[in-house]
Formats: C-alpha cells, structure tokens, sequence
C-alpha cells in the first residue's frame, strides 16, 4: 500500500472510525497535523532546521499537493521558526486534508444540517485498510521492541506531542509498555540500533526538524492538566 502523508495518518488516528468525529484536543490535532507536513518535506530531504529556522534546502516539489504548496510557498518567503510555521499552516488544513481524503475515498463527508442553517460535518471511515496499515505499524514498533523506521518513528513523536496517546485504542495490557516505548522514541532513543547515535536509521537533519517541531507543538498547547 501506498505510504499517505504524515497529516492524513495522524487525522485518521485521531477521527472516530464510527461516528466520524475526531477525539481529543482539536487545536493538538490541527498543530501535530502542521508539524507532520513539514516532517514530510523534511523526510524528502526539502526543508531543514538552521540557526533556529526552518529552510528550503531543495524546492522542487515532493508530488503531495499540500506539501508541495507549503514548500513553493516556504521558496518565495522569508524563513520562519518551527513555531511560527505551525501557526501559519494549522489554519483550514484539517479541512483541506480531509477534501482529499473524501475525493479518494478513504473516508465519506456526512453533512448533517442542524435547524436548517448549522452544518455539522461527519468523517465515518470508508476504507479501513489504510488506517489498519498505520495502527500494525505502530503496534509493531510499540509493542514489538522492533526498532522504528524514520517516518513510524517521527509519527509516534507527534503523537506523543499532541497528547494523542489515547487515540492509539491498543489493548489494555499493552498501554504500559507502548507508553514507555512512546516516551523513548519521543527522546531520540528510538530512532538508534543499540542505542548508538552513529547506528541510528533516522537522519539527524531530520531527527532535529522533528524536535524541534515536536517542542513548538507542545509549547503552544501549555503545561497538561493534572490528572
């Protein structure tokens, strides 16, 4: 199958297969969904972490319409931190990602008018094959001690940042470990072979744009609320 960008893996996560609606912090959502499109470019070898900005380092496009936007639109603009790009981009690209979701038939757009004027939008999942790729591939890394490939593993830090741990709905007898499997590929540990900086299948270019994504996320949401 087909790997989808980050932002449409991340929403499949955090939208209620059922009922179609998304679970948990919206605005976490929206801004994990802004960081995952940047981590794509980098992934691609696109944008790059420099002297606290993110810059193009190569601007021809990647073939993800939204991608390849933000990008052409990064090549002709002044370079902006990692916080003000979450900014710039949280803003209707839930919405945007969710159209091409709809067109692809991943998920369907339930539009159900309240009182005749108010319009509520539904998401149900049309094809579960592709969020069932994305959850075994999680499952896998969290559960299994295997180690991460760069783009499972820059997943599991956003979630981790968006505080979306719950939308992971593993098995009762799995969340202890997957949560500690979390917060270590979240610090950088699960990025290496053995522990080893030099053996890690995660390049430090990209590694960094994650991390630095990752703090801005979690620094615009504020300190969590006590249990």
């Amino acid at each position: 199958m087909t790997s989808m960008p980050l932002a449409e893996e991340l929403l499949l996560l955090a939208y209620d297969d059922q009922t179609g609606k998304a679970t948990g912090s919206r605005i976490g959502l929206d801004l994990g969904m802004a960081a995952a499109v940047l981590v794509d470019l980098a992934l691609a070898g696109r944008i790059a972490y420099v002297d606290g900005y993110l810059k193009v380092m190569d601007p021809s496009p990647i073939g993800d319409p939204i991608a390849d936007a933000v990008l052409a639109k990064a090549a002709g603009d002044e370079p902006h931190t990692p916080a003000q790009w979450l900014q710039r981009l949280r803003h209707r690209l839930r919405t945007r990602v969710l159209e091409d979701l709809v067109a692809r038939g991943v998920v369907q757009d339930v539009d159900e008018t309240q009182m005749g004027v108010i319009h509520v939008h539904r998401y149900p999942t049309t094809d579960p094959a592709f969020e069932a790729e994305i959850r075994g591939r999680l499952a896998d890394a969290l559960t299994s001690g295997a180690l991460c490939d760069e783009r499972t593993a820059a997943l599991a830090t956003l979630l981790v940042a968006c505080r979306m741990e719950p939308a992971l709905r593993l098995p009762p007898e799995d969340v202890a470990k997957a949560h500690d499997r979390l917060e270590q590929i979240a610090s950088g540990a699960g990025f290496m072979a053995g522990g080893n900086l030099e053996d890690s299948i995660v390049r430090p270019s990209v590694a960094l744009v994650v991390a630095t994504l990752s703090k801005a996320i979690r620094a615009a949401l504020g300190a969590p609320k006590p249990a």
